[in-house]
């Protein structure tokens, strides 16, 4: 049998790795010691010395140098969490050891989220009811955009962008995209970054966060989105130049902004965002919440199940295109 460690944060441990896919692992592998945080683990890395599959998720411990010294047999690293940025180093990379990412699983709640704020947005229901409940009454005429014929930008086309392109197809909408470090998918044609925003009538950002997108979308990008237009991020907040965006809401209350992430995340107190009528604030919801958290421990499961079986790993992070995962 595998000979395997847990290590990941209590709290979400139970959501992430329910009672079914634990029972399950119980047939695959040889646990080394029980479930651990990152810190008890720091406390005693003498465990990892037979270890050959980590598991992990949230809370993941960082794999640099000290660590993995302790691990000289392991084999691979499974993250039932959509990035492993925060956990890989050099001295990782250069070990060879693959490392599996649940993105694809935390990716299906993010796109169901964000389809249906573009469907609401296309409807203008964020403006039309705040608009009701300032005039104490219905407004004389509704104008929206409707989800026939309208134009729809996404802004990256990497996991999520594409599920969420593909969530579109089933509408009569015209999808069109910017993301420099991807060709046309799904037959998604790929504009200009200014023209994405000028033409969309709902621009949903899915941009990994990295230095040449921080801050990419500023207060002069929103301020070319059309008359009564939604901007939907549920990528990263520092995507985001949240001052200049702001600014701009201040000055078009036409338009709306969904943001599921802030930066810094929440928002600080006193931060503008909650006082402004156009800014819709939700808690990071978009990804993976209670139950739906258990997708990404099956998707563990079944890699653990093909490690045992000597099959190939279906979600190994390619090491080349990490720094371009969220």
């Amino acid at each position: 049998m595998i000979k395997a460690l847990l290590v990941m944060e209590e709290r979400r441990r139970a959501d992430v790795y329910p009672a079914h896919v634990l029972e399950r692992l119980a047939d695959l592998v040889e646990w080394q010691a029980p479930a651990m945080t990152r810190e008890q683990l720091a406390a005693d890395p003498s465990v990892l010395s037979e270890v050959e599959v980590l598991l992990s998720g949230w809370g993941a411990p960082e794999l640099d140098a000290g660590l993995l010294g302790h691990a000289p047999r392991l084999r691979a690293v499974l993250v039932a969490a959509g990035s492993v940025r925060p956990l890989t180093t050099p001295e990782f990379w250069a070990r060879d050891i693959p490392i599996v990412s649940a993105a694809s699983a935390n990716a299906v709640p993010v796109a169901q989220f964000t389809l249906a704020q573009i469907l609401l947005a296309l409807k203008q229901f964020h403006r039309i009811s705040r608009e009701i409940k300032e005039l104490g009454r219905y407004p004389d005429e509704v104008r929206v955009a409707g989800a026939y014929r309208s134009r729809v930008g996404l802004l990256g086309l990497g996991e999520i962008g594409r599920l969420v392109a593909s969530h579109l197809r089933a509408f009569d909408l015209e999808v069109v995209a910017y993301d420099p470090h991807a060709s046309s998918v799904l037959g998604v044609p790929l504009l200009p970054l200014a023209e994405l925003f000028e033409t969309c009538e709902v621009v949903s950002v899915h941009a990994p966060l990295l230095p040449e997108t921080t801050g990419l979308v500023d207060g002069p990008l929103v301020a070319r989105l059309p008359a009564g237009a939604t901007l939907v991020n549920t990528a990263r907040g520092a995507v985001l130049d949240e001052p200049s965006v702001v600014e701009v809401l201040r000055r078009r209350p036409d338009l709306t902004a969904v943001l599921d992430v802030t930066w810094p995340e929440p928002p600080e107190p006193g931060s503008p965002l909650y006082g402004l009528p156009n800014a819709v604030l939700t808690p990071h919801l978009a990804g993976a919440m209670g139950a739906e958290r258990g997708r990404m421990g099956e998707l563990v499961l079944a890699e653990v199940a093909r490690l045992a079986a000597g099959e190939p790993l279906r979600h190994a992070v390619n090491p080349a295109l990490a720094s371009l995962r969220a």
